[in-house]
């Protein structure tokens, strides 16, 4: 992994700080390399002047006398010669306080990347901090949507409880609709249509039926007397009608039952439904065993229910 890497993996505030920490490094490293080679070089310079120098010696000694002008000049060059590796030493001198320089502002750039974490390690508290209460006010949305669905629930109940009184209010007044008006509803199927109240005939229900039996017959929503236009117009013929804004199976069985405890007690009676609407089920019910079906205002499967009579 290369120093380009390294340093792009850094956030950005680091990044530069760093690249300048990379290279002052680097600079200091290629000065002191300078500084040894060409040390290294005067070194080895002095020492084969020395070697000549003591092979000219060896050479001239007989020649003390003559070679007194060229050893002075020689001892000159050496003085010029220390003279200049003072000035080196000087140079080196001021080179390694530059180095020590530099290193108190590596030290000066560390201390501000610690300072740099330290804000950073501050700065990812603070996010802990502010994800944990995001969390806690989550955690209050969600109850309150929770308490929203148990509201939500209970308006459910309480609009439910509402439509089943309305519903068994416009029941009632479909009923009271269908007892006020029998003749209205009745009157194109049979003659001397009448609405009779089960209280009127107590005395011949109850040699005929249990006290059980009496206790199902008693909820019928109305029952009518008339006589047939067509089929079976020389008897009466009592009807046992249920009424529900929407008929349903259920509402067929029930005036099924019910017209069969009427017939235990010897009475001519068929089933009858009515009602706004009807399920495809009670449709179908309805006619597969013949029970007599009003819905707004037209009546379906009366023969069927006058001829289900006999095979009752």
């Amino acid at each position: 992994m290369n120093i380009a890497s390294i340093v792009q993996r850094l956030p950005e505030e680091l990044q530069f700080i760093m690249l300048e920490l990379v290279e002052a490094v680097e600079q200091d490293m290629r000065a002191k390399l300078a500084v040894r080679r060409e040390d290294f070089e005067a070194l080895q310079a002095i020492v084969r002047e020395l070697a000549e120098a003591q092979k000219d010696t060896e050479r001239n000694v007989k020649e003390l006398t003559q070679a007194q002008k060229r050893t002075e000049a020689r001892v000159n060059d050496l003085i010029e010669a220390q003279k200049r590796t003072e000035a080196r030493v000087n140079e080196l001198a001021e080179a390694q306080k530059h180095t020590e320089a530099r290193l108190e502002r590596l030290e000066t750039i560390v201390a501000e990347l610690i300072e740099a974490q330290k804000r950073a390690e501050a700065r990812l508290e603070r996010l802990e901090i502010i994800v944990a209460e995001l969390i806690e006010a989550q955690k209050r949305t969600e109850a309150r949507v929770n308490e929203l669905v148990e509201a939500q629930k209970l308006t459910e109940v309480r609009i439910q409880k509402l439509t089943d009184r309305v519903a068994k209010n416009s029941g009632q007044l479909m009923e009271m609709n269908y007892r006020d008006k029998a003749y209205a509803y009745f009157g194109a199927l049979m003659r001397n249509v009448r609405v009779i109240s089960l209280q009127d005939l107590e005395p011949v229900l109850e040699k005929h039926l249990s006290e059980a039996e009496m206790r199902e017959l008693l909820p019928l929503d109305l029952l009518v007397q008339g006589r047939p236009r067509r089929i079976r117009p020389q008897e009466d013929v009592w009807l046992a009608v249920e009424v529900s804004i929407v008929v349903d199976i259920n509402d067929v069985r029930r005036a099924r039952q019910r017209a069969r405890l009427l017939r235990k007690a010897g009475l001519i009676a068929a089933p009858a439904v009515a009602g706004e609407q009807a399920t495809s089920g009670a449709e179908l019910a309805a006619q597969e065993d013949g029970v007599l079906l009003l819905q707004d205002g037209s009546n379906h499967y009366w023969e069927e229910a006058l001829l289900a009579i006999d095979a009752a």
